[in-house]
C-alpha cells in the first residue's frame, strides 16, 4: 500500500470494490458482511477508521492489536464465516492517522456470514439469502469461473490421504497456536476449508477438485485431473535436455515439499538478517515461486507446470486464467487469486501469506539474493516467473534491457504507425515472421509497449 494509492481509495467514495468503516470501538459486525459480499462478487478494499464520505479519523492505537487478532479469529470461525477465510488486516499511517485496511479477494465458492449470503451492489451489501433468482445467478457465476469448484460426488474419505490431516494440524499450529482447526475433526476441517460443498443449482454434493488436489491419493488425482503434473528440470551442463529431472504428480501438500527440495538441491543458499534473525533468502524466494505454480495455476488445462533451473536463472511457468496481461510490478499489482480455496488452505498451514505478499517478497528479496537483479513476472495465458540467481544473470539481463539498432528501428516504426503489421515489417526490412515476433517480444519487455489484439494497434507507455 502506498500513500498515493490510499489517497485514491479515499477520494472516490464507496463503490462496488471499496468500503469505509468507522470502527471506533472495535470491529463492527457489518465489516464481516462486507467481507462476505466482496468475496461473493469482485473482491475489494475495506478501510477502517474512515467516515462514510472518505474522511480519515483514525483508529485508537490501543485497540489496533486486538482488532487485528479478533478479525482473524472471526474469519476462521466456521460459525461466523463459511467457508472460513484467511485474511489479515494491515496498518497504514495516513495524514498522521492510523488506518486499518484489508484486501478481500473474490472466492470460488459462495461465502456465508452467520448463515446469511451477501452480495455487493454498488456501495452496499445486500442480503440475498431469501432471493432465489439472485442466489441462482451467484452460484452460476461461481461455478463457471474456477476449475477447483468442480464436485466429484463419488469421491469419499477413502479416496483421500486422511493420514496427512495430522500433519495439516501441526502446520496450522505452527502458524497459529490457537488455530480453530486444532479443535475440529478431520471432516469438519475439510468442510470448514470449503473442500466439501453442495451445488445448489444441481443438488450435486461432495468433495471438489480443490480437496482432491490437496489431499487425494495419486490414482484419484490422475482420474479427476489427468493433466495435472509439475515438471522440475535442472539444466546446466546438458542444455539440450537436462541434468536432473523430477516429475511431480502427487497431492499438493507433498508436491510443495518435493519441489522445494529440488530447488534447494540445485541452487546455492544465502543468508541475511531479517529482524535480527538469520534467514534463508533462497527459501523465501523458492517458497513464493513454488506456491505460485501450485496455488494459482489453471487446473482445467492439461498444460504442465514447469520449474526450470539453469546456470544463472530460475524460471517457472504454468497455465492460468489471466486477469490482466503483461508484466506485474510490485507497486501496481492488484491481487486476484486463481484458486481461492487452495490458496486459503495453503495460507492456513503457512505455505502462503496474504494475497499479493508473494509478489512483494520477490521484488524485495531477489535483488539481495542476485546482487542487484529484479524478478520478472508476466501474466498471460501462460504465467511466467523469471528469477536471476547471480550477478552473471543481472549482467545478462542488463544487456537484454537495451534495443539494438534494428530493434530500435522497428520500435520507431511502431511509434510512427500504431497499426504497423508484421507483414509491413517483413517487407520493409526483409526479415522472417519469426524474427519479427522475436523482436516484438523484446520491444515489449524493454519499452513496456503492449499490442492490443482487439484494436489491432500498439499501446505505447506514457
Amino acid at each position: 500500500m502506498t500513500t498515493e494509492f490510499m489517497k485514491e481509495l479515499l477520494s472516490k467514495d464507496e463503490k462496488i470494490t471499496v468500503e469505509y468503516k468507522l470502527c471506533q470501538h472495535g470491529i463492527q459486525n457489518d465489516v464481516y458482511e462486507t467481507v462476505c459480499s466482496f468475496s461473493n462478487r469482485y473482491g475489494g478494499y475495506i478501510i477502517m477508521g474512515v467516515e462514510n464520505d472518505g474522511t480519515p479519523v483514525g483508529i485508537r492505537r490501543n485497540l489496533a492489536g486486538d482488532m487485528k487478532k479478533n478479525f482473524v479469529n472471526e474469519l476462521n470461525n466456521p460459525n461466523k464465516m463459511s467457508p472460513t477465510l484467511y485474511l489479515s488486516i494491515e496498518e497504514f499511517i495516513y495524514e498522521e492517522k492510523l488506518l486499518l485496511w484489508v484486501y478481500v479477494p473474490p472466492t470460488s465458492t459462495v461465502v456465508k456470514c452467520s448463515g446469511r449470503i451477501y452480495d455487493r451492489n454498488e456501495d452496499g451489501d445486500m442480503d440475498i439469502t431469501d432471493s432465489p433468482i439472485q442466489l441462482q445467478n451467484m452460484y452460476n457465476r461461481k461455478s463457471g469461473t474456477y476449475a477447483e469448484h468442480k464436485i466429484f460426488p463419488y469421491v469419499t474419505t477413502d479416496d483421500l490421504r486422511m493420514d496427512l490431516m495430522c500433519r495439516v494440524r501441526k502446520l496450522a499450529r505452527s502458524k497459529d497456536q490457537d488455530h480453530p482447526w486444532l479443535e475440529m475433526s478431520d471432516e469438519e476441517i475439510l468442510r470448514s476449508a470449503g473442500l466439501w460443498e453442495k451445488d445448489f443449482s444441481s443438488g450435486i454434493q461432495g468433495y471438489n477438485l480443490a480437496g482432491v488436489l490437496l489431499l487425494g491419493k495419486d490414482e484419484v488425482i490422475r482420474s479427476c485431473c489427468p493433466g495435472y503434473i509439475t515438471d522440475a528440470i535442472y539444466r546446466v551442463d546438458n542444455v539440450d535436455r537436462y541434468d536432473d529431472r523430477l516429475q511431480v504428480a502427487t497431492n499438493l501438500i507433498e508436491s510443495y515439499d518435493l519441489l522445494m527440495a529440488f530447488v534447494a538441491k540445485h541452487t546455492s543458499d544465502k543468508f541475511c538478517l531479517i529482524n535480527n534473525v538469520n534467514t534463508s533468502i533462497r527459501g523465501i524466494i523458492a517458497r513464493e515461486v513454488i506456491a505460485n505454480i501450485l496455488v494459482h495455476r489453471d487446473y482445467g488445462s492439461a498444460y504442465p507446470a514447469k520449474v526450470i533451473i539453469e546456470k544463472n536463472w530460475l524460471r517457472t511457468e504454468n497455465w492460468c486464467i489471466p486477469r490482466r496481461h503483461g508484466n506485474i510490478m510490485s507497486d501496481e499489482f492488484t491481487p486476484y487469486p486463481k484458486n481461492p480455496l487452495i490458496q486459503q488452505f495453503f495460507a492456513n498451514i503457512g505455505r502462503t501469506e496474504t494475497i499479493g505478499s508473494g509478489v512483494r517478497n520477490l521484488y524485495k528479496y531477489t535483488p539481495i539474493y542476485s546482487d542487484g537483479g529484479k524478478p520478472e513476472l508476466v501474466e498471460d495465458d501462460v504465467f511466467r516467473i523469471t528469477i536471476p540467481l547471480n550477478r552473471a544473470a543481472v549482467d545478462e539481463a542488463n544487456a537484454q534491457g537495451t534495443l539494438s539498432d534494428r530493434e530500435q528501428q522497428i520500435y520507431d516504426m511502431i511509434c510512427e504507425n500504431r497499426h504497423l503489421s508484421v507483414e509491413q515489417v517483413m517487407a520493409e526490412l526483409d526479415i522472417s515472421r519469426a524474427a519479427v515476433f522475436g523482436i516484438y517480444g523484446k520491444i515489449k519487455r524493454v519499452t513496456g509497449a503492449v499490442y492490443d489484439e482487439k484494436a489491432a494497434a500498439w499501446v505505447l507507455p506514457q
